[in-house]
């Protein structure tokens, strides 16, 4: 009896809790605001090349391909591999609540990557960190995110965050709660020319632990570029139908990684490879693409017919890719199967990549494309590109970026002038609510047809993200002025600004070989006029070896014994409209006429 009467007090003390979690979980929805990515008036959706054609928000291929790729890419494609919501907020809880119409597992990956989510955040400094709650993974799923943020700045401007969906699964409805009191604010889709992904399962995403970890998602936040995933598990196949829709979008980089889903006696490789290059080319005649070799089995030490499979394959695509070269067809690369790296630790069965399987790919991919896309990686802080968000109070810093991208396209500027704060606030567009030098601006700077990519608290790192990130390209600029380095002191030694100007200057040349580059240098700034004065001598002796015209148009801000005239300045960095207008007369005579 008595230990019946404990069982039955244990069952009813568990009813309780379940009762309990239940109503507090339903005590905290309704405490949330909710906002359905479906209701937006503009394309939220990431990872998505034909947004405004899709049957369902959260399909990967436009409602016309359904008549001519075959069913099983068609229904692979409804799966939302590679698509992610991206957002600002404040809240210090993030819930999202979807349903899913398939299989809530598989045997060999979870429920967490088939079906699950996953919310990563970024710093102000640009640094992805993830976040980490708790998840009801079944048809209909929640997932709770926790953020525990004790800091002014986030409760008052929040930060950004990427929330990416299921590999394996098609999403039917999904929705994202905050807290009342908090904001929330979705960012439209990148304007960057996306890296173009077309594979088998693994590139789809199997077998990572949760979306998160697919190597195309790991690869969007090392290049923070659109990755679009056309990843179509057991039907990456190099066909015509699907390469055909591939050729509608305006990519940065082609990725072709069919060959596990091949057969050295079934498919002939060698042709099918030289066909989709050609199909490719003649569409998109100067977009780089990417043959990426079989990756291999993990049982091909023991197997022999596995290897002796992936060593024909990969020896045929050698073939059609070096007969490519031997045409003269440019812009065509190998990822050779040692690159990718992949040992037998690196996998969940005999083909699939676990999470450590899925870095390493990533890994490779981002090598050979930074090398591809002429974006060198360097060992210091000023040769690295990284985004940034540290002016929030002021501005978004990405959201001026995207401005900037559009407004290159609709009406391509003539003089570039790049730099901080100071010339953020300048004045001209993309406008920002502080502007300290408007009439100065206008009067000379814009009937010049110098237009403002100055961005508040960019140091040079930040401004080599930007070349790398599009901001030279589809136009040719008459002049491209620099007038940058002054966050960098303090950070960085005087050799590494000097390295970081050097290397900057050489990417924009990579991008716009035609245009005149103008170097300013640094300008006064309160208690540190000695250390401008030397560093501006290294910058003129950089910008003198680079064959790069010198000016400095600080020299009027400074009293006769060298300090700086505070009458010019609003708070000892940035000039007032006295202060802009007299720079603004050193530097017309030198703009491109």
């Amino acid at each position: 009896m008595k230990n019946k009467y404990h069982l039955n007090r244990g069952i009813l003390t568990l009813s309780f809790l379940f009762s309990f979690l239940g109503f507090a979980l339903a005590q905290e929805e309704n405490s949330l605001k909710w906002w359905n990515p479906s209701q937006s008036d503009f394309p939220v959706i990431s990872g998505q090349a034909w947004a405004n054609e899709v049957s369902s928000p959260y399909h990967r291929l436009p409602a016309r391909a359904e008549k001519d790729v075959r069913t099983p890419v068609w229904n692979l494609s409804r799966q939302s591999a590679g698509l992610s919501i991206r957002f600002w907020s404040n809240s210090d809880t993030i819930q999202v609540r979807y349903k899913v119409k398939g299989n809530i597992s598989m045997p060999h990956m979870p429920a967490t990557g088939v079906s699950g989510l996953d919310l990563y955040s970024k710093s102000y400094d640009g640094e992805w960190t993830r976040s980490w709650g708790r998840y009801s993974i079944k048809e209909e799923s929640t997932y709770t995110f926790v953020v525990n943020e004790n800091s002014t700045k986030y409760s008052t401007y929040g930060r950004e965050y990427q929330l990416f969906l299921p590999l394996y699964n098609e999403v039917e409805d999904l929705e994202i709660g905050v807290e009342e009191t908090a904001f929330f604010e979705v960012l439209p889709v990148r304007r960057e020319k996306p890296i173009v992904a077309y594979g088998t399962s693994i590139c789809q995403g199997a077998c990572a632990s949760r979306p998160g970890m697919a190597w195309s998602n790991i690869l969007e936040r090392k290049l923070e570029r659109p990755v679009l995933n056309l990843g179509f598990s057991g039907n990456g196949k190099m066909e015509t139908e699907v390469l055909e829709l591939l050729t509608e979008i305006d990519a940065k980089v082609y990725i072709l990684d069919c060959l596990p889903n091949l057969s050295p006696d079934r498919d002939d490789v060698y042709n099918l490879t030289i066909n989709a290059v050609r199909q490719l080319k003649s569409k998109r005649p100067d977009v780089p693409i990417i043959l990426t070799e079989h990756v291999g089995y993990a049982d091909a030490f023991v197997n022999i017919k596995n290897h002796e499979v992936v060593k024909r394959l990969n020896e045929q695509y050698k073939k059609a890719f070096l007969q490519l070269k031997a045409e003269g067809v440019s812009g065509v690369f190998l990822l050779e199967k040692e690159e990718l790296g992949l040992g037998f630790d690196s996998f969940v069965d005999i083909i699939h990549p676990n999470d450590y399987g899925m870095i390493q790919y990533a890994d490779a991919y981002e090598s050979l494309i930074l090398e591809v896309l002429s974006q060198e990686k360097g060992d210091i802080s000023t040769t690295i590109s990284t985004s940034q968000s540290r002016d929030i109070a002021v501005y978004k810093w990405e959201e001026r970026h995207q401005e900037i991208l559009k407004m290159n396209q609709g009406n391509p500027p003539k003089i570039l002038l790049f730099g901080n704060s100071i010339v953020n606030f300048w004045g001209g567009e993309p406008k920002i609510k502080t502007v300290n030098g408007p009439n100065s601006w206008d009067n000379m700077l814009k009937p010049a047809g110098v237009r403002n990519f100055g961005y508040g608290w960019d140091r040079i790192e930040n401004v080599l993200w930007r070349v790398y990130h599009d901001e030279l390209d589809g136009f040719e600029a008459k002049q491209i002025i620099l007038m940058i380095g002054t966050n960098n002191l303090g950070i960085n030694t005087h050799e590494e600004i000097i390295l970081g100007l050097k290397n900057l200057i050489g990417e924009i040349r990579e991008r716009q070989p035609k245009s005149e580059i103008l170097m300013i240098g640094i300008l006064p700034r309160r208690g540190m006029e000695k250390e401008v004065v030397e560093i501006n001598l290294k910058i003129s002796q950089m910008a003198d070896l680079q064959n790069v015209p010198y000016a400095e148009v600080g020299k009027g801000l400074l009293q006769s014994d060298g300090k700086l005239n505070e009458s010019l300045f609003s708070d000892g960095l940035h000039p007032n409209e006295e202060g802009y207008q007299l720079i603004a007369n050193e530097l017309a005579p030198k703009l491109y006429k």
